[in-house]
């Protein structure tokens, strides 16, 4: 019996140390959960808010880096708020990031943040810039641009003219202020109002608000024009709870399904699309070729401006169907 239990302890102790080995063996990168992606550079995509808009830049930036096995990504969505983006970089840049690209919400008051992130990582502006911080470059739209493409879809809309009022989620950012500009542009010389701009602090329950009460304001109104993506169908549930759709025209920004589905219904007249998938592809590509294989900027063909555009489009009724074919496309990668 003694010996049978000598030997069931011998084999228990060499099963023990079996086991601690092979554990060891699985453990040998200083205590690292993940040897394989300890060595890794850790890269990430911070958005300025919540929105569907930023699913396909999502899916760019997948895409790029399952081109590469030498990093890793992580895509975070913002608030609309600076103090949550700080609270986002700031983390990551705990865990080790070496490279972010994000879209600052408050690019000013955020000027002296972007800094302190550009002393410990590479950091570049994508959709929304602030050119006088140490960002890198910027890479997106040309939003003044954009915002006259909205202006000639608006000036299609109301040959006559009439009153318009425009909404977006943060005023003083960058994309907002520079489309805003460019509406503003595109319209001067005709008999079409610009009244105001709304802000809704990216609440989409607000941005529903600020549009009803517009239309009670001002019962003569003609159109809407939403710079931010989800400001459009915002005002056109505004306008049906109202019965004056199609009465009041919307132009739109950006390619949310039902801003698509709505051109193409003529509930809405147009839509001015980015390449939010490019944002999302190109800025991963551009960080790792940065931090891993020492480009510079110039060796990128950034301009000496420091900011890269991608080009945008104008979506008509007829288009919206296609359109989102292509943005679905983008969601699988493709």
């Amino acid at each position: 019996m003694k010996q049978k239990v000598t030997d069931l302890l011998i084999k228990t102790s060499i099963l023990t140390c079996i086991i601690f080995l092979i554990s060891c063996g699985k453990n040998t990168n200083n205590g690292d959960d993940n040897s394989a992606s300890s060595n890794k550079v850790k890269l990430a995509f911070v958005t300025n808010a919540t929105a569907d808009f930023w699913s396909y830049g999502k899916a760019g930036a997948e895409k790029a880096a399952s081109e590469h096995d030498d990093i890793e990504i992580e895509f975070k969505m913002g608030d609309g708020t600076a103090a949550k983006q700080r609270e986002i970089c700031d983390a990551l840049l705990v865990r080790g990031f070496k490279g972010i690209a994000i879209s600052p919400p408050n690019p000013t008051g955020q000027q002296q943040m972007i800094n302190d992130w550009a002393n410990k990582a590479s950091i570049i502006t994508v959709d929304s810039d602030a050119p006088k911080s140490d960002r890198l470059f910027y890479l997106g739209t040309n939003n003044v641009e954009a915002g006259r493409q909205a202006g000639e879809l608006l000036k299609e809309a109301l040959p006559n003219g009439g009153k318009v009022m425009a909404f977006v989620g943060v005023g003083d950012q960058a994309n907002a202020v520079e489309r805003y500009q460019g509406l503003k542009e595109a319209v001067a010389g005709t008999n079409i109002e610009i009244l105001d701009l709304r802000t809704d602090e990216a609440n989409i329950g607000k941005a529903r608000r600020n549009a009803e009460d517009t239309l009670t304001k001002y019962p003569d109104l003609a159109g809407m024009v939403g710079l931010w993506a989800y400001n459009a169908p915002a005002c056109l549930k505004a306008v049906k709870d109202k019965g004056v759709a199609g009465k009041v025209k919307i132009i739109a920004f950006d390619e949310e399904v039902e801003t698509l589905k709505a051109i193409d219904t003529g509930e809405i007249h147009g839509t001015v699309v980015q390449q939010p998938y490019e944002f999302g592809y190109q800025a991963i590509k551009a960080l790792r070729s940065i931090i891993i294989d020492g480009k510079t900027p110039n060796d990128l063909e950034i301009p000496e401006t420091k900011q890269k555009f991608i080009a945008t489009k104008m979506i008509r009724k007829g288009e919206g169907a296609d359109y989102l074919k292509k943005c679905q496309e983008w969601k699988k990668g493709g």
